[in-house]
């Protein structure tokens, strides 16, 4: 069955969650907190997902004011979808959908720096952070 890619579909907490436990993101990610996955998903401006019939593949959750920048917060793909270009897609569309004009910018999970560069991003050394307080 082929993957099909939407931007028109909010998700729900139970299937967002589900996705993040079968990547490898539920690691980084508050999958033990409905109200605050809520939240990230309540807040998302741009939410593209993947699906293999009724099944959630894969997800991109960027915030974006889609005239200059564009932060992509969450490129999960479930473990057994990944090496298919799911991922690489799902980029590829949030960039479409934020804009010409924008900047696609993201933190890279542990496990996935070297895998940005094999898509086209370039990498980045001019980026500070002020870690969360909880």
């Amino acid at each position: 069955m082929p993957v099909t890619y939407r931007s028109d579909r909010r998700l729900t907490v139970a299937e967002f969650k589900d996705l993040l436990d079968r990547s490898t993101l539920a690691e980084r990610r508050p999958v033990d907190e409905p109200l605050r996955l809520q939240q990230m998903l309540d807040h998302a401006q741009l939410l593209v997902s993947a699906w293999e019939g009724d099944l959630l593949v894969g997800i991109s959750r960027a915030l974006t004011d889609f005239a200059f920048c564009c932060y992509l917060s969450d490129l999960a793909v479930d473990a057994q979808y990944q090496h298919q270009g799911i991922g690489k897609k799902l980029v590829e569309l949030t960039q479409e959908l934020a804009g010409p004009q924008t900047t696609l910018i993201l933190l890279a999970a542990p496990l996935a720096i070297d895998y940005y560069p094999k898509i086209g991003m370039a990498h980045a050394s001019n980026c500070f952070l002020l870690p969360r307080k909880t």
